[in-house]
């Protein structure tokens, strides 16, 4: 637990870092102009699909290996897409993304739904591979693009 909080920490302050400007000079992801709305609300959906991931690590951790299929599914998986498709276009952060930064979101979503798929059999080790691919799709998209 006690290693838990403390990487939590040092990611915060590594957000702290990039937000605040000291890193910002030496950033050369791609940024990504969309209106503020649309913004906003990519950077709300990335807390929330953290908050998502968190939970399904717990509940692998406790062993709850099936229990964590539903989680993905429902707030990364294919269906949790176009969450945004019933707001004005200036607030869908997708309508704003280069399609290679769209690609790579959709995939995660598979991603996320194969996961689910895999989790749902109760076997740990399959299921922690699987969870690596939604991973995978987080990290290449926030390491080649940026929206501040």
């Amino acid at each position: 637990m006690f290693r838990s909080l403390k990487l939590l920490g040092v990611a915060a302050l590594a957000t702290v870092g990039l937000a605040s400007g000291v890193q910002a000079a030496d950033d050369t992801r791609i940024a990504v102009a969309m209106p503020e709305a649309a913004a906003r609300n990519l950077r709300l959906e990335m807390v929330d699909n953290l908050r998502a991931l968190a939970e399904i690590q717990s509940l692998l951790a406790a062993g709850k290996v099936a229990e964590a299929g539903p989680v993905a599914e429902k707030s990364l998986g294919i269906g949790a897409m176009g969450r945004h498709r019933s707001e004005p276009m200036d607030a869908r952060p997708g309508a704003h993304m280069p399609p290679e930064m769209h690609a790579i979101g959709v995939e995660g979503h598979r991603a996320a739904s194969e996961f689910a798929r895999v989790a749902a059999t109760g076997e740990r080790d399959p299921a922690l591979s699987a969870l690596t691919g939604i991973y995978n799709h987080c990290v290449a998209c926030h390491s080649i693009y940026r929206i501040r």
